[in-house]
């Protein structure tokens, strides 16, 4: 069944072009043009996903996101004008699983719907899929803990998002570029070098012996692979 997406956009354009995007990749969709139509429609139920708008009539975006999480837990990409951070930060604190700022580029828009798709579905997953293992590690992809030798390890939001980009492609070299582009995402605007820092750091958490590392291996000159071997 196709997904369902409400498209929540006072601007009439905006709303026609990400229609014809995402019909176009098979999903779904519906529209909302000001924030109280979108609370009508979203208590209604029935949508796996809500691109909204900050900046709308009768209810903000805020408030609609605020509103929706009082009742349900449906995955909500909010939409700010460029340099809005604060509308960043509440819709964060809201509840948004995620932001993206004006204007923005219709495949970066697919990416992050699919990213939360593949999130979601992993959360639905039977228990013995959420539970990786290899040698004496332990990874829980939905609670997000990793243990190592039966000890619990504790890495930050970031070192588990590297981890579990290795984890799922092993074999697969990463350069720096593409980590900062899969873990970072689109946002991030500083030094290539801020990968080998997180590296460091992970190593130093799940090797044995960091300086001989066993799952995380560099390729030099290129990136960085996992090895469960």
């Amino acid at each position: 069944m196709a997904k369902r997406i409400l498209l929540v956009d006072d601007e009439p354009l905006i709303l026609k072009g990400l229609k014809f995007a995402l019909e176009q990749d098979g999903y779904e969709t519906e529209s909302a043009e000001d924030g109280e139509i979108a609370l009508e429609k979203l208590r209604k139920g029935g949508f796996d996903l809500v691109l909204l708008d900050v900046m709308l009539p009768k209810m903000s975006g805020i408030e609609v996101c605020q509103a929706v999480r009082e009742k349900s837990d449906v995955p909500i990409i909010m939409l700010t004008a460029k340099g809005e951070d604060m509308d960043k930060i509440l819709g964060l604190e809201y509840g948004a699983d995620d932001y993206m700022t004006k204007p923005y580029n219709i495949l970066e828009v697919k990416a992050r719907i699919k990213t939360i798709f593949r999130r979601v579905n992993a959360a639905a997953a039977p228990e013995d899929q959420k539970i990786i293992r290899v040698r004496d590690m332990q990874v829980n992809l939905v609670k997000r803990t990793v243990t190592l030798d039966g000890k619990d390890v504790k890495l930050t939001a970031k070192e588990f998002d590297l981890l579990q980009l290795f984890i799922q492609n092993r074999g697969k070299v990463f350069s720096r570029e593409a980590m900062l582009e899969t873990v970072w995402k689109y946002d991030y605007t500083g030094d290539a070098r801020t990968v080998d820092v997180h590296i460091r750091r992970l190593r130093e958490k799940i090797e044995h012996t960091p300086s001989k590392p066993e799952f995380i291996i560099t390729k030099w000159g290129v990136g960085y692979y996992f090895t469960d071997k």
